[in-house]
Formats: C-alpha cells, sequence, structure tokens
C-alpha cells in the first residue's frame, strides 16, 4: 500500500511547526519504499496535488480547540473538523475542501486519511522552536504514527 506521511505547517511560527518538526523524526524511522515522509507549508489545491496517487496518507498538525490544553493530541478524521474553534492557519479548512474537490474530479483520491493534530499555544510568533508543552507532545506523536502504520 503506497503511503503518505505528510506534515503540516510553517516551521517560523512556533507551535504552527510541530506537523513539519514530527515528520523530520519520522523520516528518521522509516526504511519502507512504498512509505513517503514530507513536509510541506501548501495550503489548499497544493495538498490535493501532494495526496492524489497515494492509498492513504497521514496528516501531522497544529490545531487550536475551543477549551484544548496546549500539546493534547487528537487523531482524527477529515469529518471531525467541527471539533475546531479555529485551525492554526487556513491550510485545514482547505484540506476539507480540497478532498470533495477531488472526489468530485474523479481524482485517484486516499482510501484512508487520519489526521494526527496538536493544540498549539501559539501561532502568531516568529520562534523556530515549539513551546514547552507542544515540545513534549513531539514524541508521543511520532510513537502514534508509528503505530497507525503497523496496524
Amino acid at each position: 500500500m503506497k503511503t503518505l506521511i505528510l506534515g503540516l505547517g510553517n516551521p517560523t511560527l512556533s507551535d504552527d511547526g510541530v506537523g513539519i518538526k514530527v515528520a523530520q523524526q519520522i523520516r528518521e524511522e522509516i526504511k519502507d519504499p512504498q512509505i513517503t515522509v514530507t513536509e510541506t507549508n501548501e495550503t489548499g489545491l497544493g495538498l490535493l496535488d501532494a495526496i492524489t496517487g497515494y492509498d492513504e496518507v497521514i496528516i501531522i498538525d497544529a490545531i487550536q480547540t475551543k477549551g484544548g490544553k496546549p500539546g493534547q493530541v487528537y487523531h482524527l478524521e477529515p469529518e471531525n473538523f467541527s471539533l475546531a474553534k479555529h485551525l492554526s492557519s487556513p491550510h485545514q479548512v482547505n484540506l476539507i475542501s480540497a478532498l470533495e474537490l477531488g472526489k468530485m474530479l474523479n481524482l485517484a483520491m486516499p482510501q484512508k486519511i487520519t489526521i494526527f493534530a496538536v493544540e498549539a499555544k501559539d501561532v502568531t510568533n516568529f520562534s523556530e522552536k515549539c513551546t514547552p508543552e507542544v515540545e513534549r507532545a513531539i514524541p508521543e506523536v511520532v510513537k502514534m504514527v508509528l503505530c497507525e502504520l503497523n496496524k
């Protein structure tokens, strides 16, 4: 099965870079040629291009939810996005629209999409470092993604 692990975010906006940091660590663990690990700050249709042709896609990103605790990890499916008060950036909302468009255009869309989202504390200040709460969540997310691959 052809799988994509996609870390999303902006690596210079503190916690918004968590998806990219997780993907970089996972890349060191993966040796299977059927699994591609990459990062992007693309949004919308750029994401559609990235995921087309894969059987399974695992997305890692930051999220902000109403009442969420920084560093909390969510294991989501695309239909779970009503959970978000507002997302760390527009790319997650655009992902859902891109998925719907891909289906309407009969593109080779993934059969399974899983999203691991980390509750962000700071997505507005320029920093290449995540806040301590989010930084502590990174090893947990790496483990969760690796477990998802072994299902």
